[in-house]
């Protein structure tokens, strides 16, 4: 299936750069993608910069103290889990650990797992009065906002806060999380930060872990410092439960249901502050094959919302433009822009393209690598983890991790359509876990 997918893809590819080259004309085409391409750098050079300053000044930024807090709120924790056994003894283990002030219970729903998931809750729902077992009732259909959706139902804290079954949050994140929401006004909840503990393990895990060092933590702070714009990345991310209530819950079918409730509490006014020190670990895939079908996952579900961007009006108004440019940016502008260079690549490549401009193209690649890179040190430089192992993954990244992205969104777009006409649900494809140290 995916060399099929491959082959239809480049094929494509060449098709479709072929015809829009003839149809407006070498230079013309020349012109309007080295436009795209710069204003694309401008702004996440700018977001990068904006990180970089909300980074090292999050504590000045982050919080208006406002408010005294003598109480603090109830919250919920629910982890959903299906064959989680691998994982979920340090996850509960890390959970027992917290640090709250206010009354906290913690949900682990159980959506019926077949390994050992169940009977490693059973003993911490014995040993921890405030953790909980739960078992899901099976239903349609599957995936991670039907079991968030019940796992409200059976719980009843003012807030509640998402973690993955892969997650170990550090002893204060909770804290810091509902500290933000409470002094930030109109805040629908908070969200914290992403490490990722297995990032030694291998070359991908590395790359992984600083992709998220610039996209989910520096681009997220960046877009809340300059638009005061925040989005839920799925864990170690705190919504207040009047919100949800007010917006009907999860969508049952939004695959990246993180990005989804993000559009419709920024539609309702609401605010999602980035809290940098709130932190958790995660364990990321440790081998190619379970990377693609994550992202996959990850970028059906942006397909998603990228539908509903376009069939919506009212996204495109007030706060929300930030998050449907973002959309359109990455998942629209920023793909066809890379098609086409590859395209073109590949047509003069066999013969059948040449190019006579003296435009600055190659000036351009420097231009684009080097901003690309530069990100990447910055984020490194910010977590003090530029290590020469590190600092060598960056050098590459470009040519080595980047390039998957085009890949990925040609397997998912293809699949995504097909799941459309045959009018299917897209499943919810898990995670493989391994077992790891932080």
């Amino acid at each position: 299936m995916s060399t099929l997918i491959l082959i239809i893809g480049f094929l494509a590819l060449c098709f479709s750069t072929f015809i829009v080259v003839h149809l407006v004309g070498v230079k013309t085409m020349l012109l309007i993608s080295s436009f795209l391409f710069i204003i694309l750098l401008i702004y996440y050079s700018v977001l990068t910069i904006a990180g970089l300053i909300y980074r090292s000044n999050s504590k000045k930024f982050q919080i208006n103290r406002n408010q005294e807090i003598t109480q603090y709120p109830s919250v919920d924790i629910l982890i959903p889990a299906h064959n989680e056994g691998v994982v979920i003894k340090d996850t509960l283990s890390a959970m027992a650990k917290i640090n709250y002030q206010g009354k906290l219970t913690v949900y682990l729903l159980n959506d019926n797992s077949s390994d050992e998931t169940g009977e490693i809750a059973e003993e911490f729902d014995k040993a921890y009065y405030h953790i909980k077992h739960i078992k899901v009732p099976p239903g349609e259909p599957k995936g991670k906002s039907r079991v968030l959706n019940y796992g409200l139902s059976i719980s009843d804290g003012e807030y509640f806060c998402i973690y993955d079954a892969d997650n170990q949050p550090e002893p204060g994140a909770l804290t810091l999380l509902v500290e933000a929401a409470i002094n930030t006004k109109d805040a629908a909840g908070a969200v914290g930060y992403v490490k990722t503990m297995n990032e030694q393990k291998n070359w991908l895990t590395r790359m992984i872990s600083i992709e998220f060092q610039v996209f989910q933590l520096l681009m997220q702070s960046g877009r809340w410092l300059l638009f005061k714009t925040g989005s839920l990345t799925g864990t170690n991310m705190l919504v207040k439960r009047s919100v949800i209530e007010q917006l009907g819950g999860y969508d049952v079918y939004a695959i990246a249901e993180d990005a989804e409730l993000t559009l419709r509490i920024t539609q309702s006014g609401y605010l999602l502050p980035i809290v940098p020190q709130s932190v958790t670990w995660e364990q990321e895939p440790e081998t190619l094959g379970v990377y693609i079908k994550q992202r996959t996952r990850w970028l059906q579900g942006n397909l998603y919302i990228l539908e509903k961007v376009f069939s919506t009006p009212s996204y495109w108004t007030g706060k929300l433009i930030v998050h449907s440019l973002h959309q359109l940016l990455v998942y629209v502008v920023f793909w066809v822009f890379l098609v086409l260079s590859y395209g073109w690549f590949i047509l003069g490549l066999f013969g059948f393209m040449k190019i006579e401009y003296s435009l600055p193209l190659l000036f351009m690649w420097y231009v684009a690598y080097t901003v690309y890179t530069c990100q990447l040190f910055s984020a490194q430089i910010s977590e003090e983890t530029n290590k020469p192992i590190n600092i060598l993954s960056a050098l590459i990244m470009y040519f080595t991790y980047a390039q998957l992205f085009t890949y990925l969104f040609v397997r998912s777009l293809l699949l995504y359509i097909k799941a459309r006409i045959n009018n299917k649900t897209i499943g919810w494809d898990k995670t493989t876990r391994f077992k790891t140290q932080k």
